[in-house]
C-alpha cells in the first residue's frame, strides 16, 4: 500500500513537474507608433519573433501598436511599471523629470549614430541611472540618429529659425529650440502629421527613420542636417518590461528574455534606426526636397547658440544635488568608447 501511494505521489509531482516546465505564457507589448514605423516593424516584430521561436512557442506575444490598447504615449511607461501591459517601447523625454540623468543623452551636440550612441546610452545609465529604471526590467535602452529639421521654409543659417514655430520632442529639446531662436511646440511624435499639415506648426526635429511613417517629406521640403561626427540632438528611447510579468516566467523562460535583452539589444534597436535614416533620407531625395548640410563654420554657430541648453542642464543638475557635469563627462567618454 505504502508503495503504491509512493508511486501515485511520484506520478502527481512529475506531472505537476512537466505542466510547470510546459507553462505557457502571453505577453502585450505596447507602443504609440503605427506597426510600418522604423522600430515596430524592424527592432520590437523580429524581437518578438525570436522571443517566441526561442522558447519554442510557449512565449506568445501580442503586438499592440498605436496606443491601441489605451492612454497617451506619456503613459505608456507606467502602464509597464504598473502591470497594465507586460512590455512598453516609448520616449523617455515624455515624462520630464523622471529620467533627469539619463537625459544627458539628448543634449546639443553629443550624440552620433544611432548604433554607436545606442550601445554607449544602454553602458552610460548601467553605470550612471540605473536607479531610474528600478521596478521594470530593461530589455534595451537606446538613441535615434542625428536628430535634424524638416521644415516648410528652407534653414541654411541660423537665423532662418528665428519666430519659426518647431515641435520638440523633450524639455530638453524645448528648451534647445528656444536657445536657436525657434518658438518650441512641445508634442509626442504621432502628433507631428496632422500638426504640419494643419500648420500648427512650421517644422519638426526628427531624424530620417520616422519621416515615412509620419509623411513628413510630402508635408515639407526643406531639410538641415549639420556637418560633423555630432548630430544636433538625439530622443532616448525604452523597451521596458513589468517586473511581476518577468518575474512570474519559470527560470528556463526568464533565461529567453535575458538573452534577449542587454547591450547587444540595444545596439540592434540602434542599428534599425540608422537603417531607417536611409531609407527615409532616400525618400526626401527621390521626391526632389531641398536637403541641405550646414557647413562646419555654421554648424559651429549653431553649437554655440546651443551651449546655453547645455549650461542649464548642469544647473538643474546642481539644484538637484546631482553632479551633471560628471555625468556629461561620463556620456562624452561612453560615445566615444563605442566610436573607436
Amino acid at each position: 500500500m505504502k508503495t503504491k501511494q509512493f508511486l501515485l505521489g511520484a506520478l502527481a509531482a512529475l506531472a505537476l513537474s512537466t505542466t510547470a516546465l510546459a507553462q505557457e505564457v502571453t505577453l502585450r507589448i505596447h507602443q504609440m507608433l503605427p506597426a510600418q514605423a522604423t522600430i515596430p516593424a524592424k527592432a520590437i516584430e523580429p524581437w518578438a519573433a525570436k522571443v517566441q521561436e526561442e522558447s519554442g512557442g510557449r512565449i506568445k506575444v501580442e503586438l499592440y501598436p498605436a496606443m491601441q490598447l489605451g492612454g497617451a504615449p506619456p503613459e505608456l511607461y507606467d502602464q509597464a511599471k504598473d502591470g497594465v501591459v507586460d512590455l512598453i517601447w516609448t520616449v523617455l523625454g515624455y515624462t520630464p523629470g523622471r529620467f533627469p540623468k539619463s537625459e544627458v543623452f539628448e543634449l546639443p551636440f553629443l550624440i552620433t549614430n544611432g548604433e554607436d550612441s545606442s550601445a554607449a546610452f544602454y553602458n552610460y545609465v548601467m553605470a550612471n541611472s540605473a536607479d531610474e529604471f528600478a521596478g521594470v526590467k530593461v530589455i534595451a535602452l537606446h538613441t535615434h540618429g542625428p536628430g535634424l529639421f524638416h521644415s516648410k521654409n528652407p534653414i541654411t543659417s541660423l537665423e532662418d529659425l528665428k519666430g519659426m514655430k518647431v515641435r520638440g520632442g523633450s524639455r530638453i529639446i524645448s528648451d534647445m529650440l528656444a536657445n536657436l531662436g525657434a518658438e518650441p511646440v512641445g508634442m509626442p511624435v504621432p502628433q507631428v502629421t496632422e500638426a504640419l499639415s494643419k500648420g500648427v506648426i512650421d517644422g519638426t526635429t526628427i531624424p530620417w527613420e520616422v519621416t515615412p511613417s509620419l509623411r513628413v517629406a510630402e508635408l515639407v521640403r526643406n531639410h538641415t542636417g549639420f556637418s560633423g561626427d555630432h548630430g544636433l540632438y538625439s530622443q532616448t528611447f525604452g523597451f521596458v518590461m513589468n517586473m511581476d510579468s518577468y518575474n512570474n516566467l519559470p527560470d528556463d523562460l526568464k533565461a529567453v528574455i535575458d538573452a534577449n535583452s542587454g547591450l547587444e539589444t540595444s545596439r540592434q534597436f540602434g542599428k534599425v534606426m540608422d537603417e531607417g535614416d536611409a531609407i527615409g533620407l532616400k525618400i526626401a531625395q527621390d521626391a526632389g526636397n531641398n536637403i541641405v548640410t550646414l557647413d562646419e563654420a555654421e554648424t559651429a554657430r549653431w553649437k554655440e547658440a546651443a551651449q546655453p541648453t547645455i549650461d542649464k542642464w548642469f544647473a538643474d543638475m546642481q539644484a538637484a544635488g546631482i553632479d551633471g557635469k560628471a555625468l556629461y563627462a561620463a556620456a562624452q567618454a561612453a560615445i566615444v568608447a563605442e566610436s573607436k
